[in-house]
């Protein structure tokens, strides 16, 4: 049993950009031809279906504006795909020095070896900081290591999982009846007292508890506290809503940059810019 979960959950597969970089010293066969189910470092090797590659790229809204990193390239299928299907960059990270030049012939003979580049490295090691799209078909457990790198990540960049989940981090969807893989967007750090200004003319005191996508909280007018309505955070734009003095439904929204917010308010007799700061 745990034979097959591990083999199960071993399959790496993920786009990524950058120029081959092998380890000093590592040799490269250049006959080299991987076969599935054949041990990695902390997984084994087994292919990702096309059709599920594609419908994770989709769901991630893989444009030709962005920059994908696969964590655990593989042959690089994801990589190719991401650059021959939606015109990304892509960049895939594989420690096997082998695999990482294979899946580099890949992508030329692909024709898009202009657009992807394989790094032979380690996923923990190498800086993926910049990518505005991850993907990764690793274990439950190096999701649950990788998940505080991916959390620092720039708001609004978009994760991919084949299979398995980020512990609990709940996934903003699920891709597949049975849940074939899991999406995530990153949320911004929200947490804490804010000082607003503009909320229905006034100023305003909002303080929001935060658990990674899922937020809460409370806003004071004068001497008047209530919990804020219907609160959403997607990336860097946050939403909520309250009732104002005289029973009006205002809605606030805007973006959230490091510790200063930007954005409006709407409802009732109200409609303007509001700001706000982080205490």
């Amino acid at each position: 049993m745990k034979k097959i979960k591990f083999m199960l959950a071993a399959i790496c597969c993920s786009v990524s950009f950058s120029a081959m970089a092998d380890k000093p010293g590592a040799k490269v066969d250049p006959t080299y031809k991987p076969s599935p189910g054949q041990a990695g470092k902390d997984v084994i090797w087994l292919p990702t279906g096309s059709e599920l590659v594609t419908k994770m790229l989709k769901t991630a809204n893989v444009t030709s504006k962005d920059l994908v990193y696969d964590l655990g390239a593989g042959d690089g299928k994801i990589a190719i795909a991401a650059a021959k299907e939606f015109g990304a960059k892509a960049v895939g990270i594989e420690f096997n020095p082998n695999m990482a030049a294979y899946a580099q012939r890949n992508a030329k003979q692909a024709g898009v070896g202009h657009l992807v580049k394989i790094i032979n490295g380690d996923i923990f090691v190498e800086d993926f900081s910049k990518a505005t799209v991850v993907t990764l078909y690793l274990l439950p457990d190096l999701n649950i290591k990788l998940r505080p790198t991916i959390l620092k990540m720039k708001p609004g960049t978009r994760v991919v999982s084949h299979a398995f989940t980020m512990g609990d981090w709940e996934a903003d969807k699920e891709i597949g009846q049975d849940g074939n893989a899991y999406y995530w967007v990153v949320p911004a750090n929200v947490a804490g007292e804010w000082s607003l200004e503009g909320v229905g003319f006034k100023n305003a005191t909002l303080t929001l508890a935060q658990r990674y996508q899922r937020i809460g909280g409370n806003i004071k007018i004068g001497d008047k506290s209530q919990p804020i309505l219907n609160p959403h955070i997607e990336g860097k734009y946050l939403r909520f809503a309250f009732v104002d003095s005289t029973d009006n439904l205002i809605t606030v929204k805007g973006e959230v940059n490091g510790s200063e917010f930007k954005g409006e308010d709407k409802g009732g007799y109200s409609q303007g810019m509001v700001t706000g700061k982080r205490r």
